[in-house]
């Protein structure tokens, strides 16, 4: 797993939604009187309603960011294909619109959780949904990287079809999507079987690894794009590492439990 996470820990919020420290103090303040029992009166219950709609609107931009992120993927690979530098600068200039709806969930989790002062499931929901951004916010970096290296690669011709580099992010679209899937009914299961999926990519990234060295050390001629060639499988195999981050989200809001699903 990417990142280590602590259930319940003020600290945990700042890292897992890369808040600044205001934005972690309010955080913090706010679990500390969640920790001491939820609000009695009938206020609460004519919040919930409330509480309800934005949440669903706070889920509903997470779908949609990471609808961003499978189209940026696909792009980054359509470019590849193509050999289109255009295509991936188009992808590198596009990732600002990723980070730009992280910023506006990460606001509206940060506006409910002040306002609407939830506790228990509700809490670990939002919290979890800001740490969804975060993962979907890097997997957006990555695209962005991959295509970085292809606008190196577009002059050139291909090493060997790029080996296994398409298939691999085909399927890292693929896994972002699933996951999208999962969170949206809060399915374990589904989340699991995502999760498992990542093996594919892993098993792309060795094989790539290992036929680019050989293509590196059969002719000095390849080495350039051999090494650009793998730094853009890199950044693909972090993709499906990010999806279980994702996986293990999903796990921990359905049935509260940290698991590790990438041991």
């Amino acid at each position: 797993m990417d990142d280590e996470r602590t259930q319940g820990s003020p600290d945990d919020a700042r890292t897992r939604g890369g808040q600044d420290d205001v934005v972690g103090a309010q955080i913090a303040s706010i679990l500390d009187e969640a920790a001491s029992g939820p609000s009695t009166g009938g206020a609460g219950q004519t919040a919930r309603p409330a509480l309800d709609r934005e949440e669903r609107e706070i889920k509903d931009n997470v779908l949609r960011m990471g609808s961003l992120v499978e189209d940026q993927i696909l792009a980054a690979i359509d470019a590849l294909t193509s050999h289109d530098a255009e295509k991936a600068l188009a992808v590198i200039v596009g990732d600002s619109r990723i980070n730009e709806a992280q910023r506006h969930v990460s606001t509206l989790i940060v506006k409910t959780i002040a306002t609407q002062q939830p506790v228990a499931r509700d809490l670990r929901f939002l919290l979890s949904l800001d740490h969804v951004t975060y993962e979907l916010e890097r997997i957006g970096d990555h695209a962005a990287s991959v295509a970085k290296q292809v606008r190196k690669l577009a002059p050139e011709p291909p090493l060997k079809q790029y080996v296994d580099l398409p298939e691999m992010g085909r399927l890292g679209a693929q896994l972002v999507r699933g996951i999208l899937r999962a969170l949206v009914d809060i399915d374990e299961a589904v989340a699991r079987d995502v999760a498992a999926r990542d093996d594919e990519i892993d098993h792309l990234y060795h094989r790539t690894f290992s036929e680019v060295l050989e293509l590196m050390r059969a002719d000095p001629a390849n080495v350039e794009r051999g090494a650009r060639i793998l730094l853009a499988a890199h950044y693909l195999e972090r993709i499906g590492d990010r999806v279980t981050n994702i996986a293990e989200d999903v796990v921990y809001l359905a049935s509260g439990e940290v698991e590790d699903l990438n041991p």
